[in-house]
């Protein structure tokens, strides 16, 4: 709701805000891609997503959801899980793309703290909604349920019989998730997750 409202209230800003948008959830993936590539697949590299190019990243459909619910996705990365020279490279690429959504937000609510910015009224609003949903993008692909990073984070972490049957959830773990998000039962477990994150920037800025 709050990019319609500025659609109305501020053209201008809301252009520059989806070219934003739409790069955070590009960066998400060119992330996997970057870190998969470290750690010794090179798939995504040959399928040519290691670009910022938007037509080799973005899906209509996760596009539209990212401007109509507040979180979306981009055609996901290809990466050959088997070529990873670590065991922890499976968690590493899994956390990539939320790390770098994370960066983002961090990023835009540095801006923020200058008094210049935050008191301009085009800025302040875009950076604001570009923290938000950066943060609910992060949160969501957190939770540790297939399709989403954060089982790929905790079978990472999981003992090989664990990583299994994790595994087999995998082909109605988007079902799952519709009925879930419909049903509204994640959003307690996105708020959890928001909180986490909201934690780890405080102590960010504390340290730094």
């Amino acid at each position: 709701m709050q990019l319609i409202t500025l659609l109305f209230s501020n053209p201008g800003a809301f252009v520059i805000l989806v070219v934003l948008l739409l790069y955070s959830v590009i960066i998400h993936e060119i992330a996997h891609g970057w870190v998969a590539y470290l750690f010794g697949d090179d798939t995504a590299k040959r399928y040519g997503r290691l670009t910022l190019y938007p037509s080799s990243h973005l899906d209509p459909i996760g596009t539209i959801a990212l401007f109509l619910v507040g979180f979306g996705w981009a055609r996901p990365v290809p990466v050959n899980y088997n070529s990873l020279r670590s065991r922890f490279g499976l968690t590493a690429v899994a956390l990539a793309g939320c790390l770098a959504n994370i960066l983002i937000a961090i990023a835009a609510i540095f801006l923020l703290q200058l008094d210049t910015i935050n008191a301009n009224p085009i800025f302040a609003p875009m950076l604001f909604i570009l923290t938000r949903i950066n943060i609910v993008l992060s949160a969501f692909n957190l939770i540790p349920l297939p399709p989403l990073d954060g089982s790929k984070i905790l079978m990472g972490l999981l003992p090989y019989e664990a990583q299994e049957k994790l595994a087999r959830i995998e082909p109605y773990g988007f079902y799952i998730l519709i009925f879930l998000l419909v049903t509204g039962m994640l959003e307690p477990v996105i708020a959890f997750m928001q909180s986490l994150i909201f934690a780890l920037i405080r102590i960010i800025f504390k340290l730094f």
